[in-house]
Formats: structure tokens, C-alpha cells, sequence
């Protein structure tokens, strides 16, 4: 029987896959069209770089810096006996990109475009078109001195002090009973025959005026002492005089506050929070962090602000759970909240003052917000 031989087959090698030839890649032939389209590319590639780098008529806010109003040096008090506090009472800022001597470039409008804790404005709704970079720092300096001393004032009057005040007349409102009757310099003396010691006095005699009724001023000009008749104007159901008073304060205690690089007004409300919290017995915050925002009358009233969107997102960016607003910023705050951010509407420094206690306390929930 004859063997039946099986030739085995050699395994193919792994190399035997890859057949080599003498077949090149082809390279489509370069023609007019090919170039055209190249060169189009490579021009609409540097058009739009070039366009990133290019200076615009905008500006941009960002959210800004907070700062504890509690912290130990911002508000440094001598005359009164002073408290510390377990909570933080943080005043809030915004950043702007652009301006005077500043201009934004393209990219950057882009990326605030696309931000929504960004908002991107004509510079002109930021700054006054005739306003130079060194102006417009003079000018929010300048308010940045007054937030303090109505903040002062404020503060000192809500606690129960007597604020002696001299009230020069800054100038008066175009149309009001005031013009042509007060000149700039003129200082008030009495209301209604009734000496003026206080800008308080002066707020309280005019809560007490029917707006459109006429008032007699005791006024002093130079050397001359004299009565003039105003008729005030209505604002709401508050008489107005239609005057700017600058006020120089003669302050019981005397309070300073030291912070840097930031300015403009909008501080008022939680520099005079800071006052009272110190001078106060009570832990008002209580371990809260609140922040807030608003400018702050002497008479204290809250004033709205620019830039709140981007406060709120400063706020809950450095752990604030509450945020004081101003009333009549309400329409800017609604659909702008941060997750995680209860807002509660102040349209006095007394209300201010006693959501801050209620925060304290753990009664929060049910303050007034924006509707």
C-alpha cells in the first residue's frame, strides 16, 4: 500500500499581504482654478485673523473683585466702641474692558458675545463720548469719596447719631422752582423758619412738604443772609426742591474706609452696612456671606446701579448665598440670577439693614425679591 504523501503548505508569510509595485500616488495637475482657490483661502484666512486684532467701538463688563466690608482694615472706626462680626457683608464690582484709551479688539467682543456673565455695550453707553481715560478715573474717584461720606452719614443716622452738617448748594435742576432763586455757594440755614443743622433736618421738613407746595429757605450768600421762596415739584409723593446739596459733615465718630483700585458710587450701600455691623453689639450676619450693591444717599435711600448682571455672578463666584439689590434694578436682575443666589430687593438703607438681620437669624426666605 503505497503512502499517501501530503505536501504541506508552507503558511504565508505576513509580509506576503503587502504587493509592491512600481505604481506611484497620482497628484492631480495643478491648474489656474487650483491656485485661485488656494490663494482665496489663504486670503480669507488672513482677512479673518486680521479681523481679530481689530479695535472696536465697544466696551465690555466682566464681573470684578468683591471685598468683606467686615474685613478689619476696609472700615477702621475711632470714637465709638467697635464689634466683630462671624459673617461677610461683600460689596461687589464689574470690570470693564474698553473705553477711553483702551479700545477692545474683535476677538474680545466675540468672546463677550458668547459669555453670558459678559455683556458688551457702545462704549458710549459706559463712558461720556468726550471723556478721557484720566477723566473718567478723577470722576470715579471723586464718587468713590462721596459713597463714603453719605454712606457715613447714612449709617451714623440710622444708628441714632446727630450728623451736624453745613449744606452748600451745588447748583440747581433746569426747570425747577429753584432756578434763578439759588446760586452755586449758597448755604441753607432753615427750612420753613426752622434752623437746618442736618441733612436730615433738611429731608425730614420736605417728607413733610405737598409737592408743588412753595417753601421758605434761610439762606446765607456771601455776607448776606436772606429768605427765598421756592416752589418745590412732585417726585412721586415726595416734594422735591430741585437743589444739589454737597453736604460737609461734621462727623461724631470718625470713620474711614481704605480700599484701592475701585471706584465710582454703587459701594454706598454696603459701606454703611459695614458701619452699622461694627458699631453694633449684634453678629447681624451671623456667618452668612452676603453681598450687595447700590449707591447710598445721605438720607439713606438705595440708589440703582450699572452692571448688576455681572455683580451677581461675582457674588456666587466668591461664595455669596445672598445679594442685596436695588429696587429699581429689579428689571435687570430678573432672568439674570445665578443658580444658587437668593436675591432680596432694599430700597432703604433700613430695609438693607434688617434683611441682613433676618439673613442672620435664619429668616431669610421670606424677604422681598424682584418680582
Amino acid at each position: 500500500m503505497r503512502d499517501r504523501q501530503h505536501a504541506s503548505q508552507p503558511e504565508p508569510s505576513r509580509f506576503e499581504s503587502a504587493r509592491f509595485t512600481d505604481e506611484r500616488p497620482r497628484v492631480a495637475p495643478i491648474t489656474r482654478r487650483t491656485v485661485t482657490l488656494g490663494v482665496s483661502l489663504l486670503a480669507t484666512a488672513v482677512l479673518a485673523a486680521v479681523a481679530l486684532v481689530v479695535p472696536t467701538p465697544y466696551a465690555m463688563r466682566s464681573p470684578g473683585p468683591t471685598e468683606d466690608t467686615l474685613e478689619r482694615n476696609l472700615i477702621q472706626i475711632e470714637g465709638a466702641r467697635t464689634y466683630d462680626s462671624t459673617g461677610q457683608l461683600r460689596l461687589t464690582t464689574v470690570s470693564v474692558l474698553g473705553g477711553p484709551g483702551y479700545p477692545m479688539l474683535s476677538g474680545q467682543v466675540i468672546q463677550g458675545w458668547l459669555d453670558p456673565q459678559r455683556s458688551v455695550l457702545p462704549v458710549e453707553a459706559i463712558f461720556p463720548e468726550t471723556t478721557t481715560k484720566e477723566q473718567q478715573q478723577e470722576v470715579s474717584q471723586a464718587e468713590m469719596v462721596s459713597s463714603q461720606e453719605s454712606a457715613t452719614a447714612a449709617a451714623l443716622t440710622e444708628l441714632g447719631y446727630d450728623v451736624p452738617a453745613v449744606l452748600d448748594v451745588a447748583g440747581t435742576e433746569p426747570g425747577s422752582g429753584a432756578e434763578g432763586k439759588l446760586e452755586e455757594g449758597d448755604v441753607i440755614d432753615s427750612f420753613q423758619g426752622e434752623p437746618v443743622g442736618t441733612y436730615a433736618d433738611l429731608i425730614d421738613g420736605l417728607a413733610d412738604t405737598t409737592p408743588g407746595d412753595s417753601v421758605t429757605l434761610g439762606v446765607r450768600r456771601g455776607e448776606r443772609s436772606m429768605d427765598v421762596d421756592v416752589a418745590t415739584t412732585g417726585n412721586g409723593e415726595r416734594a422735591v426742591l430741585g437743589v444739589f446739596i454737597d453736604p460737609h459733615y461734621d462727623f461724631p465718630v470718625d470713620v474711614s474706609i481704605e480700599i484701592e483700585n475701585i471706584g465710582g458710587p454703587s459701594a454706598g450701600t454696603m459701606f454703611a452696612l459695614g458701619i452699622i455691623d461694627k458699631l453694633t453689639p449684634e453678629d447681624e450676619a451671623n456667618g452668612e456671606i452676603i453681598a450687595g450693591t447700590g449707591t447710598m444717599s445721605p438720607e439713606g435711600t438705595v440708589g440703582p446701579i450699572g452692571g448688576i448682571e455681572q455683580k451677581l455672578y461675582g457674588a456666587v463666584r466668591d461664595d455669596a448665598k445672598w445679594f442685596l439689590a436695588p429696587a429699581g434694578n429689579c428689571d435687570q436682575v430678573v432672568g439674570n440670577v445665578p443658580d444658587g443666589l437668593n436675591v432680596v430687593k432694599v430700597a432703604t438703607l433700613a430695609e438693607a439693614r434688617d434683611a441682613v438681620e433676618q439673613i442672620g437669624r435664619g429668616e431669610g426666605g421670606d424677604l422681598p425679591t424682584c418680582p
